[in-house]
């Protein structure tokens, strides 16, 4: 499987914290059926100041640890930025790092706050599109306002949104009305990936294998497939992965 949504770099956000909790949630995530994970740490100003070249070098330092141990897992990077104004900037200067092309557009994580949908937020989502650019909303399946009113999710998708679910979502990782929603966005077909966004060992791990086998069986082995396997490999065909 090839995971588009983790926090895996040691010390960069409120993911892994060292290189050793890297390296167990690296295993982990080969445990349980992952081949590809890309490193996607926050970008969020004030809360997480990082920006293209320090995720870059934070990645290689924990890349090579993983190698020195002989993990099989392939991995990459690129970010979860939350929307923020500095997003149009960071667009212009070529500091937004982007996890791959999505219908020849490149695309990259736009993070929602979990309480709500900010206002103005289709004015930006306007401008991505008018500068072809896919915005990918991760875990919206955990957003409060989305929860409270279901339609909220078709008013990002006339927006021109694609949807990434978290794999925990499907196995009641969260609470029940997130379990509930994500089920109806897949009934749905609002789904375009599923992805971990795995933080710790402990509360957070890598849920990918847990999501596949849920999906598989409650509908078909194609759709897991599709959703964890042929469309993260379409959207990241020309990522370097190491």
């Amino acid at each position: 499987m090839i995971d588009l949504h983790s926090h895996l770099i040691a010390g960069i956000d409120d993911g892994a914290r060292s290189i050793l909790q890297s390296i167990e949630l690296a295993r982990q995530a080969v445990s349980v059926g992952v081949t590809h994970v890309m490193c996607t740490p926050h970008m969020n100003p004030g809360l997480f100041d990082n920006n293209k070249q320090s995720i870059a070098l934070a990645f290689e330092q924990t890349a090579q640890a993983i190698r020195q141990e002989g993990i099989p897992l392939k991995l990459s990077v690129s970010a979860e930025i939350r929307v923020c104004p500095e997003i149009i900037q960071w667009v212009e200067n070529d500091e937004i790092p982007y996890i791959g092309m999505w219908e020849g557009k490149p695309a990259f994580l736009l993070e929602l706050p979990h309480s709500h949908i900010p206002a103005g937020l289709d004015n930006l989502l306007n401008w991505l599109a008018n500068n072809s650019i896919q915005a990918i909303i991760p875990h919206p399946e955990r957003n409060r306002e989305i929860i409270s009113d279901y339609s909220k999710i078709h008013y990002l998708r006339d927006l021109g949104c694609i949807f990434q679910a978290t794999a925990g979502a499907f196995t009641q990782r969260f609470s029940e009305k997130v379990h509930t929603t994500v089920w109806q966005m897949y009934k749905d077909n609002l789904l375009s990936y599923i992805a971990s966004d795995m933080h710790n060992i402990k509360n957070r791990p890598n849920d990918m294998g847990a999501a596949f086998s849920a999906i598989a069986q409650a509908d078909c082995l194609e759709a897991a497939t599709k959703l964890c396997i042929s469309i993260p490999n379409s959207i990241t065909k020309q990522i370097d992965w190491q």
